[in-house]
């Protein structure tokens, strides 16, 4: 068996919902990240990719048809290049990643690329099919930008409650109150803007042509917990979750280059990091936003460590309840969790955010000479996934 690494990562900014990516399609998003993939690695050939493997979650408007293919073929990348799209909702780029990872474990590429995308402006309304010819009665158009849609009447009531809800239970179950939840969100937004200010995201992200928008567009680096207090909750009318201490609906696309060792040369440059080990596990549906606890529990079984050897954690902010439920069950220091900002901050472009956490952890390595680091997230229906990551890069392995 091979090793897999990861070699280079590039993601355009992401957008708010209607904001400046609005007027973008996914498939020329995609192509974007494509494009910023191979600036990053100017000698290497693109025809010598064995694959793009691109997640997208919702796939019902302008990326379906594979948009892997589609970003392919729109990046100017050779046609002999493959490409196949992944659904699994919320982690579908990082489940890109592990199939880039394993393929290249087990021979059958030596340079996959990875990544995902979505745009939840343009995700379409969509007429279901009736079923009898020539009904009489009017027909409801039906949202894909989120969450459950035609539902099968024999799922479960308690399955089916819309996301928000699912997470006020977990905070129900943990008690964890609306105060630690906006404190968080607040540290979201404040360290993400110090990250842009540092210059931690220019050499991972990538403009998007005839679009002004240079850095993720929902940062607000005002946001204090005081200031989040005066949110009316989104789910239930006593809640705690509200629209500053959950992700936003997003806009954008991400990439990675996963290689074998002997593919450096080929590639042109140093790996980032080796991918170590993964993670995936399952639960009840509307249990989804802890279902990390336990896929990162995995990842780390398979990379030999334990948490004690953790320096640096990247956890997908789908809500503030679900990341602090796991922060709490994996007792790990709170300070050496999205220390870049998250979700809540940068958004949540659904089939692109599991590449951008997992990059966002490469980096933060590198910057910091630590070893071990786990990136994770959290998925809709009751999933979630988890990869373990050792830094690679020089000075790393004295920490």
């Amino acid at each position: 068996m091979s090793t897999a690494f990861l070699y280079a990562a590039a993601r355009t900014p992401f957008g708010r919902f209607g904001g400046a990516l609005a007027g973008v399609r996914p498939d020329d998003l995609a192509a974007g990240a494509l494009n910023g993939i191979m600036a990053r690695v100017p000698g290497l050939d693109p025809a010598l990719i064995g694959e793009v493997v691109l997640g997208n979650a919702n796939g019902a408007g302008e990326d379906n048809r594979n948009v892997a293919r589609m970003a392919v073929l729109l990046a100017g990348l050779p046609v002999s290049v493959p490409g196949a799209t992944v659904n699994r909702l919320c982690g579908s780029s990082l489940d890109a990643a592990m199939i880039a990872s394993r393929s290249v474990e087990c021979g059958d590429a030596e340079i996959v690329v990875a990544g995902g995308v979505e745009s939840m402006s343009r995700a379409p309304w969509v007429l279901p099919k009736p079923s009898r010819a020539y009904p009489a009665g009017d027909m409801t158009a039906v949202s894909t930008t989120l969450g459950w849609r035609l539902v099968n009447e024999r799922m479960p009531a308690e399955w089916t409650v819309s996301l928000g809800e699912c997470n006020e239970q977990l905070a129900d179950r943990f008690q964890i109150g609306r105060e630690r939840q906006d404190e968080f969100a607040a540290r979201s937004h404040q360290l993400a803007h110090k990250a842009w200010e540092s210059g931690f995201y220019d050499d991972l992200v990538v403009s998007v042509p005839a679009v002004e928008l240079s850095q993720d567009e929902g940062i607000r680096p005002g946001s204090t917990a005081q200031s989040l207090a005066g949110l009316k909750p989104s789910f239930r009318k006593a809640g705690t979750i509200t629209a500053g201490n959950a992700s936003p609906l997003s806009d954008g696309a991400s990439a990675l280059l996963v290689g074998s060792e002997a593919a450096a040369g080929r590639i042109g440059a140093d790996p980032l990091a080796r991918v170590a080990g993964r993670g995936v596990h399952a639960l009840s549906p509307q249990d989804f936003g802890f279902a990390p606890v336990e896929a990162a529990k995995k990842a780390l079984a398979r990379a030999g460590i334990g948490w004690s050897d953790v320096a640096a954690v990247e956890l997908n902010e789908a809500f503030a309840v679900q990341l602090l439920a796991c922060v709490d069950a994996w007792k790990v220091d709170p300070d050496i969790v999205n220390t870049k900002g998250g979700a809540i901050a940068l958004g949540h472009p659904l089939g692109a955010s599991g590449a951008r956490v997992l990059a966002t952890l490469a980096y933060r390595l590198r910057e910091s000479g630590d070893r071990w680091g786990v990136a994770a997230i959290c998925i809709g229906v009751g999933q979630a996934l988890a990869v373990v990551l050792e830094n690679v890069t020089s000075g790393s392995e004295s920490r």
